[in-house]
């Protein structure tokens, strides 16, 4: 079954991201303050990222991946600067990676 992954912003700024078989129907949902209690708090909300999968597993295994993103890897994703994303997965604090001697 086909599914989608999609990011909306809400009216504070934040980045909401989920997955749906049907995406006019979860919109609707969201819209109406029934989609989830993190939107229906942050209202007004708009779509700004969505991407089409062949099943809905996969748009699933996308979403809890970047639930985890930063606010600015989100973005660069959803204003589709696709060179920005390696840049941003980088860790800046290496610190907790080297050997203590």
């Amino acid at each position: 079954m086909v599914g989608y992954l999609y990011i909306l912003e809400c009216a504070d700024g934040t980045y909401y991201t989920g997955s749906t078989k049907n995406l006019e129907v979860r919109l609707n949902q969201h819209q109406s303050g029934v989609g989830a209690n993190y939107t229906k708090t942050r209202m007004p909300i708009r779509l700004v990222f969505q991407q089409y999968f062949m099943n809905i597993a996969d748009a699933f295994l996308y979403e809890k991946k970047i639930q985890k993103w930063s606010q600015a890897k989100k973005r660069a994703l959803i204003e589709n600067q696709w060179e920005l994303l390696p840049e941003l997965s980088e860790c800046k604090n290496d610190t907790n990676f080297r050997n203590k001697e």
